[in-house]
């Protein structure tokens, strides 16, 4: 089979492209503004990318169109498509019928923690000898691929409550019909198709009721909008996890983020060593090792394994120090996970200065929904940066409660000289995006390297 893909550098449909290249067929695919690592992946893979959307990839003349949701009505070519009447399908589609089908899939989803969770919950499943399948929003250092097929009858998959296509408003985790489900975690995002909160909770409702009475629910006990979801109808075990040691049968954590016991009740069940930071992580562990106990994985194996997990790229990666200087690059783009991400560095750190950099890019924070939380996202940093985009709302209005400890700039070349005119040896330059931010990493290193010669 021909696949060609439309939108095909996003990281869900590159993990799909992998997956149907894996099982043979051929597949192109094109897309704009393509960045690593993506497109590095798909490029190993042999995989060819044609920028853009031109209607002459008509010419290629697959056996199907698989189209992203960054596809709307009025691209040249999905209106080349409706109009030969071609086929086509969406990839959450494609994927539950060509790959998901048969096997023991586990699904994880929330506003927060997808990718870092479904990355540890492969690895345990891994080193327990399961050989599973995965589809990661992101690129697993433990794997060094965001997506494979697997030997064996699992799969684990990050399960997006995005939408699916411009033609099936329904949350893509609808179609993957999960045995085992984590919900980590939900707040208000998506705010081009999501008009408020109770809108996503619906669409978690709905998840919920795919997962057949034989499988499990893993839900993060802390979070009340995942309690509304049960309360609105739930027909399978749950465990629950970030509990109170006296509550029975709930997973919680006793220690640091990156050294902790883990406990079911009262009892301890099993112990986590590792290099991650973050209250945030350590949940994240507490529900990939309640989510492997279902396929079989012992907690105490569980945790384990977790001692030699890699963090996926992009999640607080040093890309480089100089002069003293290091310079991260994270994905965090919505306020709470930028404020977990700077808290959590804050706890690594100590009273070293850490600077914040940032671009809301995300279509949430573009729509201006949540500008007013990015005082409070970023007050563990010493300095806040930002870049003002066209996003038809202003960052100095937002950032003002500030003063002077946030700095905005309208273009990288600008932000990076005021960060490289304060920056002092010992500071952290965190930047957190969810696009490829200019390439500001490297221009950084670049500018600090030029300073001190």
């Amino acid at each position: 089979m021909h696949l060609h893909i439309l939108g095909i550098c996003g990281t869900f449909m590159g993990g799909l492209a992998a997956l149907a290249r894996e099982a043979g067929h051929k597949v192109t695919g094109c897309d704009t503004n393509v960045y690593p690592p993506m497109s590095d992946q798909l490029r190993a893979l042999g995989i060819e990318l044609i920028e853009g959307f031109g209607a002459d990839q008509m010419a290629l003349a697959p056996d199907v169109f698989v189209v992203g949701n960054v596809v709307t009505r009025g691209n040249p070519l999905i209106e080349a498509v409706l109009d030969a009447g071609a086929a086509y399908t969406s990839g959450p589609q494609w994927l539950a019928e060509h790959v998901l089908f048969g096997r023991h899939v586990l699904a994880v989803a929330g506003t927060h923690g997808k990718t870092g969770t479904t990355s540890m919950l492969a690895w345990i499943l891994e080193l327990a000898g399961l050989k599973p399948g995965f589809l990661v929003g992101g690129v697993p250092q433990n794997f060094d691929i965001s997506a494979r097929l697997g030997d064996g009858a699992t799969f684990v998959i990050e399960a997006d409550e995005y939408d699916t296509a411009l033609f099936d408003k329904r949350s893509k985790f609808v179609h993957y019909r999960p045995r085992t489900a984590i919900l980590n975690n939900l707040e208000h995002d998506h705010a081009d198709i999501f008009p408020d909160l109770a809108a996503i909770e619906t669409q978690f409702h709905h998840l919920v009721r795919t997962v057949p009475s034989t499988g499990r629910l893993v839900v993060n006990a802390r979070d009340e909008a995942l309690q509304r979801v049960l309360q609105r109808g739930c027909w399978s075990d749950v465990q629950r996890f970030g509990t109170r040691r006296e509550e029975p049968g709930g997973l919680c954590a006793r220690g640091e983020p990156h050294a902790f016991d883990v406990l079911r009740g009262s009892l301890r069940i099993g112990r986590v060593d590792w290099e991650l930071i973050g209250e945030h992580n350590q949940l994240n562990a507490l529900a990939a090792i309640g989510a492997a106990e279902h396929v079989g994985v012992a907690p105490e194996d569980a945790a384990s394994a977790l001692g030699s997990f890699r963090n996926v790229r992009r999640r607080m990666e040093l890309r480089g120090e100089i002069d003293g200087i290091k310079v991260y690059d994270d994905f965090a783009h919505h306020p709470t996970a930028m404020r977990s991400t700077v808290d959590g560095l804050r706890r690594k750190v100590g009273i070293d200065r850490i600077l914040a950099i940032f671009e809301p890019r995300s279509n949430t924070m573009k729509l201006g929904t949540m500008k007013a939380q990015l005082p409070w996202a970023l007050e563990e940093a010493d300095l806040s940066f930002c870049l003002q985009g066209n996003y038809g709302w202003s960052a100095h209005d937002a950032l003002a409660p500030m003063g002077h400890l946030a700095v905005v700039a309208d273009s990288v070349d600008a932000l990076v000289a005021q960060i490289v005119q304060v920056a002092q040896p010992g500071d952290h330059l965190l930047c957190m995006s969810n696009g490829g931010f200019g390439g500001i990493h490297a221009k950084l290193l670049d500018a600090l390297k030029a300073r001190a010669r």
